[in-house]
């Protein structure tokens, strides 16, 4: 695309984000993360009704009467938007590609952060780094972001998930939330590790990217030349093979069972995105169903 081109997809993903976090998002935001903590506020004396495990000892020793420690919920956040940006992300059978898909995923946290006055970085990675954006305030910033989705040229095309959550680890100094978009098309065992440690440190949100093609190939009687995105591997695959339907459908089912099984012991709950249907939708019901569960 050519900066014109680019500045029209950025607006045109502003504008519709913008729209649905104010309609939807922004309150299912705030009641889905809470704050980092809790900071010390001031002292003041002790009324009737005040727990008393909140009674500064030293103060009321010195003014001789009781003095309790009144604190406040740290609300600010650092949301972390990590985006795999490799060969396959190209691959789309519907009317967007994983990436645009994955575009529109990041605006729609990105926004909301925004509307709640949250920091937000951004890491895209392929095998490599391929861009880091410190996490910072304000709507230029969120702009850049959703640009550098848009028109980024990565470098690489294969991909390494436990490099992207391995640098989130060195980088966050403080627990934050980690949205980490992909297809994971890479085997679980390969980023078990660093997706453990960074499951225990944040608030860890896999978003899986999905195209109904790459696990249900159409019945044709056509043969057609393959290549692989991220290896560059070419093959010539017949649409009337039934065993090749199969073993495409035997491999995603494989692969859920395995990203759910490194999932469940931290409690990771994923979000799993259609390229051919709404990116929001699942959004939408992924933050009212955590918002349930913290309510209890």
């Amino acid at each position: 695309m050519d900066t014109a081109e680019i500045l029209k997809k950025v607006r045109q993903i502003e504008i519709q984000t913008n729209k649905l976090v104010s309609e939807t998002f922004a309150g299912e935001y705030l009641s889905t993360f809470k704050g980092q903590g809790i900071e010390f506020s001031e002292v003041r004396e002790y009324t009737p009704g005040d727990d008393v495990r909140d009674i500064d000892w030293n103060v009321t020793a010195r003014a001789g009467v009781p003095y309790i420690k009144k604190f406040n919920e740290e609300r600010e956040l650092t949301v972390f938007i990590a985006c795999d940006v490799s060969g396959s992300g190209q691959f789309g059978s519907a009317d967007k590609l994983k990436l645009e898909a994955a575009a529109e995923l990041a605006a729609l946290f990105a926004f909301s952060a925004l509307h709640n006055n949250d920091k937000v970085g951004l890491l895209l990675f392929s095998d490599q780094v391929e861009l880091f954006l410190p996490p910072r305030k304000g709507q230029k910033h969120i702009l850049r972001l959703i640009r550098e989705l848009v028109a980024f040229e990565p470098k690489r095309t294969r991909t390494d998930i436990g490099l992207c959550l391995q640098t989130l680890l060195k980088v966050m100094k403080h627990s934050g939330i980690v949205v980490l978009i992909s297809d994971f098309i890479a085997p679980a065992s390969s980023f078990e590790k660093p997706f453990k440690l960074a499951a225990k440190k944040f608030d860890l949100i896999p978003v899986i990217l999905q195209d109904k093609l790459e696990s249900s190939l159409p019945h044709l009687p056509v043969c057609v030349d393959v290549v692989d995105p991220e290896t560059g591997e070419e093959d010539f695959l017949s649409l009337a093979d039934e065993d090749l339907n199969n073993t495409f459908q035997k491999y995603q089912e494989q692969k859920m069972k395995d990203l759910t099984h490194l999932f469940n012991p931290y409690k990771v709950e994923p979000i799993i995105i259609d390229t051919a249907a709404s990116t929001a939708d699942p959004v939408v019901a992924f933050f009212k169903q955590r918002a349930k569960k913290i309510r209890k």
